[in-house]
């Protein structure tokens, strides 16, 4: 518990070095590129463009679960998020590397390193938010509160990334096929939320399976976003799944931040 405190207390205490490394380093992403942050949104959005024509009208035509909803306004605020989540796992992975020179200064808190390539990551997110309302404000749904609640969820994926990417970040400065594994995971990951598909469709042919997809903790960040948009349910209508996912999520934070913490004295060492 001292590891969390600790954390805390330097979050609080260095909160404007934290948010300046975190705008350098979202700067530092578009530097020499000619359309500079365009291609942020390019590639998530022809994925989504992708996905929303095999499975929509044009292909498998896949019917979301939600009544007069498109696919393509079903797919959306599921995916957005693990765009998030996914893209701090994977950058975070390489954070020490990236900042070795931080690393090795004794008097840096190295800690704080995942926290700012997570808030540059978050800088994207809000892009992903603000182009996802427009999409559904175009298609003639109307504003409603539910809508305040991705930042709610935004903050719970936020949770479980940073828990995940001290244990990887931390193993990645020793056993470098880190970064490759947790892209193989991320790419086998999106498949098992579900979120281009329901997990209704394994409801009556195997139930089993519709169970484990939502044993993933990701499912509540997806279905989450989803009741946001769709159907306007606030989080507190799912008590049970609202439990299970912190109760992973905070286990998962303390045991990635304590391992973090115990190989930190080896990080300049190795690097």
């Amino acid at each position: 518990m001292s590891d969390v405190i600790n954390l805390i207390k330097n979050l609080i205490g260095r909160r404007r070095m934290i948010w300046d490394l975190a705008r350098a380093d979202f700067r530092k992403r578009f530097i020499g590129s000619y359309f500079g942050m365009v291609w942020m949104l390019v590639q998530p959005l022809v994925t989504i463009a992708i996905y929303a024509f095999i499975f929509g009208p044009y292909g498998f035509r896949s019917a979301p679960p939600v009544p007069n909803a498109s696919y393509t306004l079903w797919l959306i605020p599921g995916i957005v998020p693990w765009f998030f989540f996914s893209e701090t796992l994977n950058m975070v992975t390489g954070i020490l590397q990236e900042y070795s020179y931080l690393v090795k200064k004794v008097v840096f808190p190295v800690e704080l390193l995942p926290v700012i390539k997570l808030l540059s990551c978050a800088i994207v997110h809000l892009f992903f938010i603000f182009v996802m309302v427009l999409f559904y404000l175009a298609n003639g749904r109307r504003p409603m509160l539910s809508w305040l609640q991705l930042a709610y969820y935004s903050f719970s994926a936020a949770m479980l990334a940073l828990g995940l990417s001290y244990f990887t970040s931390s193993v990645n400065v020793f056993f470098k096929d880190m970064q490759q594994i947790v892209g193989i995971c991320l790419q086998f990951g999106i498949w098992m939320c579900p979120i281009m598909y329901s997990e209704t469709l394994f409801t009556d042919r195997a139930p089993w399976a519709a169970l484990a997809l939502k044993a993933n903790p990701f499912y509540y960040i997806v279905a989450g976003c989803r009741d946001s948009m769709l159907t306007g349910e606030g989080f507190w209508m799912r008590p049970r799944l609202t439990a299970y996912y912190w109760t992973v999520t905070i286990l998962v934070f303390l045991l990635g931040l304590r391992f973090f913490q115990k190989l930190r004295p080896h990080f300049s060492d190795v690097l």
